[in-house]
């Protein structure tokens, strides 16, 4: 009779919150204009709809209560990475509307291999972490100390080529748009 009682007052599986209820809106709203990233055929509204994909998944962090790295997905990946690509697309004078050149019409072998992708990496990912387990008792997973300690332990070299290859890219496409203004 206890046992009973006691698993009707606990929440299972069918039962969620209201934060996994919004986690899961959210996810999909993400997903959605993921989606529209790339398949729409205005490039600026590609670069638009990334910023909206981008911000869900920083909604996604804040929800799983993991803010530094939600502040890290909006300052890095919002707030500088599509505001390059949008650089890059004004100095290269790229198209503003409809670009009919944008799609190449083999969205079927594109999606075959888009949902083998898809499949081996939710393949891998599970055999990855099948018997990966969470400590609970220790530091906060996502929480400043932790990211900082992974990032600084394992991670400084690659992030530094990474900023130097962006400082390049947009250098080059400074130089780039200043020699074609000379020219004229």
């Amino acid at each position: 009779m206890l046992a009973a009682q006691a698993a009707a007052e606990t929440p299972g599986f069918l039962s969620p919150s209201g934060v996994e209820i919004v986690f899961l809106l959210v996810g999909l709203v993400t997903l959605g204009a993921a989606v529209v990233t790339v398949t729409t055929r205005q490039l600026v509204h590609a670069a638009l709809w990334l910023v909206v994909a981008l911000g869900g998944l920083a909604v996604e962090y804040l929800l799983l209560t993991a803010e530094f790295i939600a502040w890290v997905q909006v300052l890095i990946y919002v707030g500088s990475v599509v505001v390059l690509l949008l650089f890059g697309l004004m100095l290269t004078k790229a198209p503003i509307g409809r670009s009919p050149d944008a799609d190449s019409g083999n969205r079927p072998v594109a999606l075959g291999v888009a949902l083998a992708a898809a499949a081996a990496l939710v393949w891998v990912v599970v055999d990855a972490f099948r018997t990966t387990w969470i400590d609970l008792d220790g530091a906060v997973q996502g929480s400043t100390e932790v990211t900082g300690a992974t990032l600084f332990k394992h991670w400084v070299l690659p992030f530094e080529a990474l900023s130097v290859l962006l400082l390049a890219a947009l250098v080059g496409a400074i130089v780039l748009s200043r020699k074609k203004e000379q020219e004229r």
